[in-house]
């Protein structure tokens, strides 16, 4: 039978020994079945979903099956492990399930902005309840209830321990920095985000958990969690996407390929291709649009949520009467191609 998901890293652990993060850098989907086997024999594994806390005397035979598979990368970390003094950890998914432990929320969120997966392929029903809050420092992970200890103990070092935020989430590039992005201000971007090759980040753009970008896109507003932006679409500055922590329920809120959400505009349904919502609108499932053909006369009146998915659609405020209007989308986005070139 196949194997979901792999992969090898350490762990930080707080003072009561419980995993409170794991940092996996080459992480696996669908490993080969002879490294499961040997990797078996080394670490115990015995069957389903599993976290194992290794002993570093175990990295040499780590080490060897993942040669023995051309895993290099791998390989060479498990070497660098067995002289590490952090806790490390070995997580094998057999099928994909909703996370039972740390390890294993970790290692789905570095499956997505690894973009071994994109965002809604997996489960992470209950990841938000697993994970801890967390004190993110330049000494790592701290366990909140421990920081003040911390703090004072290194101030009477002569030292600081810098917080850079308090969240149930690290930053994505403190894990992973993909090929072929630019983000201006990194705390924007949370682990668990799919962020496309090409995709560039400005300074009050933000990228939650579980969703993202799938290629080149300028993102200066908000993608809230669950969100996917297709390829060529633009996010304009201080633009909301309402997502399914945001009141967006279960409904899936995406936009399509070479779409365009306004600079402070909103969206609370799905968008297809080649859309525009112009700037300052906020358009939620439930707001009445009046429909206009060509010449803008009015041919029907629909709710918004009538139109997911629908593409070529211009979206607009009647500067008169204050109505919301759409009509045909005559001219698609056009990206700066000298502005999305990340290399």
């Amino acid at each position: 039978m196949a194997t979901f998901s792999l992969a090898f890293g350490t762990a930080t652990k707080n003072r009561d020994g419980k995993i409170i993060e794991a940092f996996f850098p080459h992480p696996q989907l669908n490993p080969d079945a002879a490294l499961i086997s040997s990797l078996q024999e080394v670490v115990g594994y015995t069957a389903g979903n599993e976290a194992i806390e290794v002993d570093h005397q175990q990295c040499e035979a780590i080490a060897a099956s993942f040669s023995q598979a051309g895993d290099e990368k791998s390989a060479k970390f498990a070497q660098l492990a067995a002289k590490s003094t952090q806790p490390l950890v070995m997580v094998i998914l057999a099928t994909d399930e909703k996370p039972t432990s740390v390890s294993e929320a970790f290692l789905k969120l570095q499956l997505i902005s690894h973009r071994l997966v994109q965002p809604h392929q997996i489960s992470l029903d209950g990841v938000f309840g697993l994970l801890h809050n967390i004190a993110w420092t330049n000494k790592g992970a701290i366990d909140l209830p421990e920081l003040e200890e911390r703090q004072i103990e290194a101030r009477l070092n002569g030292e600081t321990i810098s917080v850079d935020c308090v969240d149930k989430f690290p930053k994505m590039v403190d894990y992973i920095v993909p090929t072929g992005v630019r983000i201006a201000d990194t705390s924007r971007v949370r682990l668990g985000a799919h962020v496309g090759n090409g995709t560039t980040v400005m300074h009050e753009g933000f990228i939650n958990f579980n969703a993202g970008t799938k290629g080149v896109s300028m993102v200066e507003g908000r993608i809230s969690a669950g969100v996917v932006v297709g390829e060529g679409s633009d996010i304009g500055g201080g633009a909301s996407i309402m997502g399914t922590l945001s009141g967006g329920g279960t409904v899936v809120v995406s936009i399509g390929e070479n779409s365009l959400l306004g600079a402070n505009a909103g969206l609370g349904f799905p968008l297809g291709d080649r859309c525009t919502i112009e700037s300052g609108l906020y358009v939620t499932a439930g707001s009445k649009v009046r429909m206009l053909d060509n010449f803008g006369q009015e041919v029907d009146v629909v709710k918004a949520r009538d139109l997911a998915g629908k593409s070529d659609l211009l979206f607009r405020r009647n500067s008169v009467t204050g109505q919301i209007e759409c009509l045909s989308n005559k001219s698609a986005v056009e990206l700066n191609s000298e502005l999305h070139s990340n290399n």
